[in-house]
C-alpha cells in the first residue's frame, strides 16, 4: 500500500494515514471488499507504532470506511455515497478557505473571488 508519512506535517501520523486511505477508497483505487495490510504490516512498512495504525484504523472504521473482521482483518466497506459526498464537500471547503485566505491577504475582492470561481467552474 502506498502510504506516505510526512515528519514535517502538522497532522498527526494516523490522521495522515486515515486520509490517504480516504482518498483511495474514494478515487476507487480500493474498492468493496479489498483487504488492508494488517496493523502490524502497515506498521512495519511505515516504521511507526502498531498503536498509531490502530488509531488510523479505528477512525476508519467509525466513518464507515472500512470493516474489521477478528481473526481475519480489515477490508473496504462498500462507499456510501453519503459518506463520500461528505468527505468531498470537506475537502472542497478546506482549500477554498485556503483561496479565501490568501485573497483577502491579497487585498483581492469578494466579488472577484465569485468571478474567478465562476470562470473556473464553467471551463470544467
Amino acid at each position: 500500500m502506498d502510504i506516505i508519512i510526512s515528519n514535517t506535517s502538522d497532522k498527526p501520523i494516523y490522521e495522515q494515514i486515515t486520509v490517504q486511505i480516504k482518498t483511495m477508497v474514494m478515487s476507487g483505487r480500493l474498492k468493496e471488499g479489498d483487504p488492508l495490510p494488517s496493523m502490524r504490516t502497515l506498521a512495519k512498512e511505515l516504521r511507526i507504532s502498531v498503536i498509531t495504525t490502530k488509531r488510523a484504523y479505528e477512525d476508519l472504521e467509525r466513518d464507515g470506511f472500512i470493516t474489521t473482521v477478528v481473526g481475519k482483518g480489515s477490508f473496504v466497506k462498500a462507499a456510501d455515497t453519503r459518506l463520500v459526498r461528505e468527505e468531498k464537500l470537506k475537502q472542497v471547503e478546506e482549500l477554498l478557505a485556503e483561496a479565501v485566505d490568501l485573497a483577502r491577504q491579497s487585498g483581492i475582492q469578494k466579488e472577484e473571488v465569485r468571478e474567478i470561481l465562476e470562470l473556473i467552474y464553467q471551463e470544467g
